[in-house]
């Protein structure tokens, strides 16, 4: 084996297609942890990096904004549908602010933006000729190149791709082995297998798996939970996915009928897996306010996830000195479907020796931080 992927979610799942695709021979290990934040994600993709983004985060986004369309049309050109569509994105505000229309639209000029589209300044009245279910009073911007993914169809796809590539998959528990100075591969259930590279792509979880080794990843599990509404009779399939500024709050809508909400942020439950009462109540009160058009829909689902967030914001992604023959790539948080897919593909870079072009000091997994 050369390389070894832990963990099933988009990062992993897209590491080891990355790798299959250039030929290496790959073992992917998911443990269908109860929580996995990648079925969970609200869908929202909105990729493009922001003024006050540090140097080292703009040059990822911005080669991730690039990334994800060609990697989402590929798989649907080789039959793995991924459940990506651009269907624009909504940013919307009812105290008449202009939503970001001059941020947006200075951004989208920007070398790099391309894959933005359009920005266009919308009236109050039109969002809601876009998106029916909000009130006639909102004005908000439009931004072209918005789009959204359902997280398990692109996590099936690009597992699916892998495997046609010869993909080896497991399902089970994973722990590092460690032999002489160097991590030598897994151990899953009775079976150890050897590679020179193991890729720690196991979310929120990732700390725990390399914690036997001694190195403490900056890395903490955040609940979320995530409201998902039928409404039956309407085609909301080309719905463009909303911002809500004032709220701080997303909705996308899937094909036929059903509308995802962004979810709550829980830090302190650690990995305790329930949906709460009042995370409900807090999710219906934001989501009636700001889509009254939901009054009558049906609450279909209430998903619960744990994001991998880091103490200082910024993702894990590269090599541990302490800890050769690992490379990690977590700790995108709320972030991770948008970021997810290029996330894996720079690990896989990394696994195999090759260059990525990006400056990922920043990234190290075992920099120095102070919690936030």
């Amino acid at each position: 084996m050369d390389v070894i992927v832990v963990g099933g979610g988009i990062v992993g799942a897209s590491a080891a297609h990355h790798l299959t695709t250039q030929g290496a021979s790959t073992m992917l290990v998911s443990s269908s942890h109860t929580g996995a934040a990648t079925p969970a994600g609200t869908g929202v993709i909105h990729p493009w990096p922001f003024p006050w983004d540090t140097p080292a985060d703009w040059a990822f986004k911005l080669a991730a904004a690039a990334h994800l369309p060609r990697l989402m049309a590929e798989l649907d050109e080789d039959g793995h549908p991924p459940g990506y569509e651009v269907t624009g994105a909504l940013s919307v505000d009812a105290e008449g602010a202009d939503s970001g229309f001059e941020l947006m639209d200075s951004l989208s000029r920007r070398e790099g933006f391309q894959t933005m589209g359009r920005v266009e300044r919308l009236d109050p009245g039109t969002p809601r000729e876009l998106f029916p279910l909000l009130p006639e009073r909102d004005r908000g911007v439009f931004i072209e190149g918005g789009a959204r993914l359902d997280g398990a169809l692109a996590r099936h796809a690009l597992i699916e791709a892998a495997q046609e590539r010869g993909l080896h998959l497991r399902t089970g528990q994973a722990h590092l082995m460690w032999e002489g100075d160097r991590v030598s591969g897994v151990r899953v259930g009775e079976e150890a297998v050897r590679a020179p590279v193991t890729i720690v792509a196991a979310g929120a979880w990732s700390a725990a798996l390399l914690a036997p080794t001694g190195v403490q990843l900056p890395l903490f599990p955040v609940r979320g939970q995530m409201a998902h509404f039928a409404l039956p009779g309407q085609r909301t399939g080309s719905w463009p996915g909303v911002r809500f500024g004032e709220h701080d709050f997303h909705a996308v809508a899937f094909a036929p009928d059903r509308i995802s909400t962004s979810g709550t942020r829980r830090p302190e439950a650690g990995f305790t897996y329930r949906a709460t009462a009042g995370e409900l109540s807090q999710l219906l009160t934001t989501a009636l306010e700001t889509m009254p058009g939901l009054q009558e829909a049906t609450l279909a689902q209430a998903r619960v996830g744990f994001r991998p967030a880091t103490h200082d914001g910024h993702q894990l992604l590269g090599r541990i000195e302490a800890v050769p023959g690992v490379v990690v790539a977590t700790g995108l948080d709320s972030q991770g479907l948008t970021f997810g897919p290029f996330q894996g593909r720079v690990a896989a870079q990394l696994a195999l020796d090759r260059e990525t072009g990006l400056d990922l000091e920043p990234f190290r997994p075992d920099r120095p931080t102070q919690p936030a």
